[in-house]
């Protein structure tokens, strides 16, 4: 079996801890920085990002595994990013606010009453279609500084967010074209994980597609201003063609994935 220290770090990974969902500091005593955060030594950390790399390798669909590899391998990326929030007028106001993607915070109704074509109404679509919701994503746990776990959160929220304005469906392939956005985007090893070895899983009929749709996701995450600086409650009524032209997300290719 597995070593006791292996078998305890990921045990911690399906501890739940009581908490409003809001990021707050509950003071360095207790150890715990925000709600459900679990403080793990070097040693732990380097064990779940090798158990939970392995599990996502061999099973893509384990979110729980891959919400792990991005938070105990990701600390530089996500310094990174909140750099470039801090440097974005709108990114530093979603740093002060800290606002959450999540049902509770969404009118749902109103966005699917919404003209065809809104942000709004495209994101209820993109739920609706794929059966999917905002409170599906993991809780921040492993990342032991409260201001970069709200940047992970964040990135974490805004994952569907980046499928609708790209176009990607939740199926392997579309998960893998944004897998390669968000690895440019964001520098996130979790992210290139995932760019590099989910095509391993697609058939060659969608491998060819694939090698098609890269190049105008990789062109378009390095076109794009930081994803996680766009306050995207605030646009909910803004149409998806100005604000994909704002972020520079580049025309969508004609490929049906």
């Amino acid at each position: 079996g597995f070593p006791k220290q292996f078998s305890q770090s990921f045990n911690i990974v399906t501890e739940e801890q009581e908490g409003d969902g809001k990021f707050r500091t509950d003071g360095p005593e207790s150890g715990i920085l925000y709600p459900n955060h679990i403080p793990t030594n070097m040693l732990q950390k380097l064990l779940l990002s090798a158990g939970s790399a392995v599990m996502s390798l061999y099973d893509p669909y384990r979110h729980d595994m891959i919400a792990v590899l991005g938070e105990t391998t990701g600390i530089q990326a996500l310094r990174s990013l909140r750099e470039k929030m801090s440097s974005d007028p709108e990114g530093m106001q979603i740093l002060q606010e800290r606002p959450r993607i999540r049902m509770s915070s969404l009118d749902i109704e109103r966005f699917r009453e919404m003209p065809d074509g809104v942000f709004g109404r495209e994101y209820a679509r993109f739920l609706d279609v794929n059966n999917v919701t905002p409170d599906t994503r993991m809780p921040v746990k492993f990342v032991d500084d409260e201001e970069l776990a709200y940047v992970a959160q964040r990135y974490r929220e805004v994952h569907d967010l980046m499928h609708t304005l790209l176009g990607m469906p939740t199926n392997m392939l579309g998960e893998v074209v944004v897998k390669w956005f968000e690895a440019v985007q964001t520098g996130l090893p979790m992210c290139l994980l995932g760019a590099v070895f989910g095509p391993l899983r697609l058939s060659t009929k969608r491998k060819k597609k694939l090698i098609e749709l890269v190049p105008w996701a990789v062109q378009s995450g390095r076109n794009a201003r930081c994803v996680l600086s766009v306050y995207y409650e605030k646009r909910w009524e803004q149409s998806m063609e100005s604000l994909r032209k704002e972020i520079g997300i580049l025309p969508l290719p004609s490929i049906k994935v």
